[in-house]
């Protein structure tokens, strides 16, 4: 949580102490992610080397999963990288921010609070299922929820103790406190208000859990928990058991290795071998530099599968020689941020791979539509990038020698092997995604370790630790938009919508033009993928309603989503760049718009032209 940030010097010595505390956890996040490598590699090896599947290893990558989802969910905790939007709370006095955060602090603890009891009667009844293979108690595996749940309450009591004023907290306790005991003496009245529930808990409060800086998950798990315990007779366990249903699909283990992948890239700098090969082909030509900044961005994600990754690899390769090219900062910075929204659909793509476990589509069939809706969005990217550069002189720029460039084409050939594995075995269904990323991860830390300077234990240990962090954050949030967007489904609301955008005038065109608007707002409010998670189960029937195929469906509310997450004043992917690029913010401001209104229009030709995504299936 934000709060660990305002630590006073004589809490100080907190920090050395929570890590010591946490180093048993670490270790066991570090050991689990190694384990789900090496057993689903063993997998794959058994299946296709020797005809002999070992049934036993998913259920055991299943338990061994969601303790590391949970796990990080922990971690991520404690080292404050849970997601959420601070854009609001940053705006307030000093003195007004003490007491949001303490809020916020208040809010995650109700939420754990209310959640414990449940998870452990959620272990209770899964005590009687046995696994088939393993024949082991189910409990083993859901019992990580209620360890999470109870461990991360144990971390957000001790930083509220120790670095929130006490009548900040006091003061949000007795808030917290009273809206709690007013929701509970009304419910019978609540009760009757029907669908009006939905705009009170699930709208209302969510929003405003999530300007006051709480965590996005919990500002889903706030509302969902306040919605079902106030306004109707439903057992909260259910939360529990969608949490435990939205991150346990197998389908979701790749998030966490694909995760892994990326860091293995940036480690081991095979990103920057295939940045400089680009640059020494195309770099020298007018707008050349901005060609191989895309360029790369499209390639390099076809290896990670995360923006912040990609950006991470591209900018520090290329910002330098732009800068000496005569390239301002600001419109750096603004190519970065909007080359990595459009190459968020190139696989693999970790948006994809949950948008087809939530939705229920095809994640072959989305990485082959996800190649060429990015090469359109690309087209229009590059199109502007040459209009800009128009009066840009290249005569000083010397082309490299055709030694030059087969050297650093040897160089760059194991990296470039990886985007083509991934596709083509996904793609041409080989193998799974959760199988190609376990393949990628192993050939990039072999290939990374014997030509590209390798990786030290040490920096290894970070990077696993990493990986749990991040995916347990990414994780919870699945979890908890699952539960959200259940509860809004048996609210009988989704009928009603149906019925409403199926019977605008325009028909299923103004429902894409409904659906870019909504995706790009909360792709700006939510970080993106929250806002596939929550409304994925909603929108997707009123698309099949339409007629509208699941494949072209989901590209367009990807775009959508990525081109919000990238917009100014709100979206988070913005900052990150601005971050990435050492710009300031209002600079890039500026810059950036007529890149995204490029990227508006590609996904505008994109949803009127189905056959963009599903000519390739």
């Amino acid at each position: 949580m934000q709060a660990i940030e305002e630590l006073s010097p004589e809490d100080s010595s907190l920090i050395p102490l929570m890590k010591r505390l946490m180093m048993p956890l670490e270790v066991l996040s570090a050991a689990l992610m190694v384990g789900i490598v090496l057993m689903l590699f063993g997998g794959v090896v058994a299946r296709y080397l020797f005809s002999q599947p070992v049934g036993w290893i998913d259920e055991t990558v299943s338990i061994a999963f969601i303790w590391v989802a949970m796990f990080g969910a922990v971690l991520a905790m404690h080292r404050n990288e849970h997601l959420r939007l601070t854009m609001f709370v940053d705006m307030l006095p000093a003195r007004a921010r003490t007491y949001v955060h303490a809020f916020a602090l208040v809010a995650v603890a109700a939420f754990l609070m209310g959640l414990i009891g449940p998870s452990i009667e959620h272990v209770e009844s899964e005590w009687i299922m046995t696994t088939p293979a393993l024949e082991i108690p189910n409990s083993i595996r859901a019992s990580a929820i209620a360890a999470g749940m109870i461990l991360m309450l144990g971390i957000v009591a001790v930083y509220a103790v120790k670095t929130v004023p006490m009548y900040s907290l006091v003061t949000a306790i007795l808030g917290v406190g009273i809206f709690v005991a007013l929701c509970w003496w009304f419910r019978p009245q609540l009760a009757e208000l029907g669908m009006l529930n939905i705009v009170f808990f699930l709208c209302g409060l969510v929003a405003l859990c999530l300007v006051a800086g709480v965590p996005i998950a919990f500002c889903f798990g706030c509302g969902v928990m306040a919605f079902l315990a106030f306004s109707s007779t439903v057992p909260l366990v259910v939360i529990v058991g969608r949490i435990d249903e939205g991150m346990g699909n197998m389908v979701l283990v790749s998030v966490p290795i694909f995760v892994l992948l990326g860091c293995v890239l940036d480690a081991t700098g095979m990103g920057k071998a295939i940045v400089d090969l680009l640059a020494s082909l195309i770099g020298h030509v007018k707008a050349g530099m901005s060609y191989v900044l895309l360029g790369s961005l499209f390639i390099v994600s076809g290896i990670s599968g995360s923006k912040v990754s990609d950006m991470a690899t591209v900018a520090p390769a290329l910002f330098p020689e732009m800068k000496r090219r005569g390239n301002k900062q600001p419109e750096m910075v603004a190519l970065l941020a909007t080359g990595a929204a459009m190459a968020d659909t190139v696989p693999p793509s970790i948006v994809l791979i949950v948008l087809g476990s939530v939705a229920g589509v095809s994640i072959a069939g989305l990485f082959e539509a996800g190649i060429v809706v990015a090469m359109v969005l690309l087209l229009a990217l590059l199109v502007l990038a040459r209009w800009k550069a128009r009066n840009e002189s290249t005569g000083h720029i010397k082309r490299p020698t055709a030694k030059i460039i087969g050297r650093l084409a040897l160089i760059a050939a194991p990296a470039l092997v990886l985007p083509f594995l991934i596709r083509s075995a996904v793609g041409g269904g080989v193998a799974t995604a959760t199988e190609v990323s376990t393949i990628a991860v192993l050939y990039a830390m072999l290939i990374g370790q014997i030509l590209y300077g390798g990786i030290g234990l040490k920096k290894l240990y970070s990077m696993l630790v990493e990986t749990a962090a991040l995916s347990g954050a990414i994780l919870l949030i699945l979890g908890t938009a699952s539960s959200m967007a259940w509860a809004i489904t048996q609210s009988g609301i989704v009928q009603e919508l149906t019925q409403f955008l199926t019977t605008l005038p325009g028909g299923w065109v103004a429902f894409m033009g409904v659906t870019v608007l909504v995706f790009l707002i909360l792709g700006c409010l939510l970080e993106g993928l929250p806002a596939v998670l929550l409304l994925a189960p909603i929108m997707f029937p009123i698309a099949k309603t339409l007629g509208i195929h699941e494949i072209h469906y989901s590209m367009v509310i990807v775009c959508a989503m990525n081109i919000g997450l990238m917009m100014p004043p709100i979206g988070v992917g913005f900052y990150v760049a601005c971050r990435i690029g050492d710009a300031k913010p209002d600079d890039v401001m500026t810059a950036i718009w007529p890149y995204i209104a490029a990227l508006i229009v590609g996904v505008v030709v994109i949803a009127l032209v189905p056959a963009l995504s599903t000519f390739m299936l």
